[in-house]
């Protein structure tokens, strides 16, 4: 996180030009409640902040702890570059090639970056606030497709942040509250309320956004108590409100002090030296995924931070009720998870008996598979196990959401455009460079390929910054039937899966990607 430095007396200090203007032309400042801040001008007058604090860096006695506040600091603070990202480790090589995750040294990791056309309190102009993904274990705001430049250009203040992940965010002990990294998304969410008017952003219209964990988070968010008010809208991509088991998560931190040789307490775990932390979950990860089941790091229903299963507080008691929605996923989501690691290929090799156990993983029944299979004929083993699973993980409770909300409405959309990167197709997380409409970047081709459509990006693009504008994306909201808004692809008919064209359309057969 850039330092503060040398007295406020410039050009944008306490004189003319320190609440919003721009210093020089070049160096714009803002002042927040803990102090000046100086960015960047970024293209067609936009300005760019990163890495302000929004809590105090969590070391020491508040490793394990809720967010506490930041220090003030005097004089002006550089935030010029991204700050420290969240410790974690990194993914394996065959997902680190396809899924560029920056790592960025030091302790200062809970800070907010923010894009803006107009750092002037009176422009009241809508804010879109990004969650990442990663499995609750990776990721960051630094990614460089997640850059707000284009949202920005677009009329929106695009704000992003850092938040703590795997046991250090999510890990259960004795000793320390549960879901600190949903504490630390709450905390940057209270700083975009409490400053992003001085941004130029209207703190009565923000729109929270997220994919994958993010989007979890966001069903997180929707019902717990303490995020109440501090958003209007939100977007779920590829991602549904969710709790892991209790025991499953501390089966996580049980494992980890075995290898440590260490008590399963947050005293203890703080004590020990962050390398051999995060090499221990490193170690764990290993024997955890998003379709295999098993335990994991990832949100609990706790009576202090998430009174209640999300899913039920939404759908059954009407929490968040007033919120319009606007959710989806990738035609083959799955295919991110199996393809790189040689996961068709082995499930093809099981024929029905792969087909068989994602059934009984999704709990549903051999009708939908013959439904299925109607809707995707010629389809592989693998490709119908996929899309079982991807239902059972994201296309039903999405539609249960969307389905059950009350006073606002909610929108549904399927990502169906396939990757240029042989065996991707439409998978996991390639809808992002389209949102961000950040295409232009190298690291967007590393999931999308070359030459990804920028129309598409653009139309896109276009469709969240309208439901941040006025709650409508530019398509009739979901009355409980019928296919969602397709993005890229053709419609198909719903069925007990709705997900990947027959095979041989868009790079179907079961073989591994290319990697970059």
């Amino acid at each position: 996180m850039g330092a503060a430095g040398g007295a406020d007396t410039g050009p944008g200090g306490d004189g003319p030009g320190g609440d919003g203007s721009r210093a020089g032309g070049s160096r714009p400042r803002v002042r927040t409640r803990y102090g000046l801040v100086e960015g960047r001008s970024g293209a067609a007058g936009t300005a760019v902040f990163r890495g302000i604090p929004y809590a105090a860096p969590p070391v020491g006695a508040l490793r394990f702890a809720a967010p506490a506040p930041p220090a003030a600091w005097d004089g002006v603070r550089d935030a010029g570059a991204f700050g420290p990202t969240a410790p974690k480790v990194p993914y394996p090589d065959t997902f680190a090639a396809l899924l560029p995750d920056p790592e960025i040294p030091g302790d200062d990791c809970l800070g907010v970056n923010v894009w803006t056309p107009d750092p002037a309190p009176a422009a009241r102009l809508p804010v879109m606030v990004w969650i990442h993904g990663g499995a609750h274990t990776r990721g960051s705001s630094a990614v460089p497709v997640y850059d707000g430049s284009a949202f920005a250009r677009d009329g929106v203040v695009l704000v992003s942040f850092n938040f703590r992940l795997g046991v250090l965010g999510y890990g259960l002990f004795p000793d320390a509250p549960a879901n600190r990294g949903l504490l630390d998304q709450i905390a940057a969410l209270e700083w975009v309320r409490d400053n992003i008017a001085a941004f130029g952003g209207d703190p009565g219209r923000v729109t929270v956004f997220g994919e994958s964990a993010g989007a979890i988070s966001i069903g997180a968010l929707l019902a717990a108590p303490r995020a109440a008010g501090l958003f209007a809208r939100a977007v779920l991509q590829s991602g549904a409100p969710e709790v892991l088991p209790r025991d499953g998560v501390r089966t996580m931190v049980r494992r980890m002090a075995s290898l440590l040789k260490t008590p399963t307490t947050a005293v203890a775990f703080a004590a020990t030296p962050l390398p051999a932390l995060l090499a221990a979950q490193g170690a764990v990860l290993r024997r955890s995924g998003p379709l295999l089941g098993g335990p994991a790091f990832g949100l609990v229903a706790d009576p202090d931070t998430l009174p209640q299963d999300p899913l039920d507080a939404l759908t059954g008691r009407g929490a968040s009720g007033d919120v319009p929605l606007l959710a989806g996923w990738t035609r083959e989501e799955y295919r991110l998870w199996l393809a790189p690691t040689g996961g068709m290929r082995l499930l093809d090799r099981m024929g029905p008996a792969a087909v068989e156990l994602a059934r009984l993983r999704a709990g549903t029944d051999r009708a939908a598979v013959r439904r299925l299979r109607a809707v995707l004929p010629g389809a592989s083993p693998a490709e119908l196990a996929g899309q079982l699973l991807t239902d059972r993980l994201l296309r039903d409770p999405l539609r249960r959401l969307a389905g059950a909300r009350r006073s606002a409405p909610s929108f549904l959309y399927e990502f169906g455009w396939p990757s240029g990167v042989p065996g991707l197709g439409s998978c996991h997380a390639l809808e992002l460079g389209f949102v961000f409409d950040t295409l232009d970047m190298p690291e967007s081709a590393w999931l999308a390929g070359p030459d990804a459509p920028r129309e598409l990006a653009r139309e896109m693009h276009a469709a969240w910054v309208r439901f941040a504008l006025t709650g409508d994306p530019g398509w009739e909201p979901w009355n409980g039937s019928g296919p969602p808004k397709v993005f890229g692809g053709p419609e198909r008919e719903p069925a007990s899966a709705v997900g990947a064209p027959p095979r041989g359309t868009c790079g179907a057969e079961a073989t591994p990607p290319v990697l970059p």
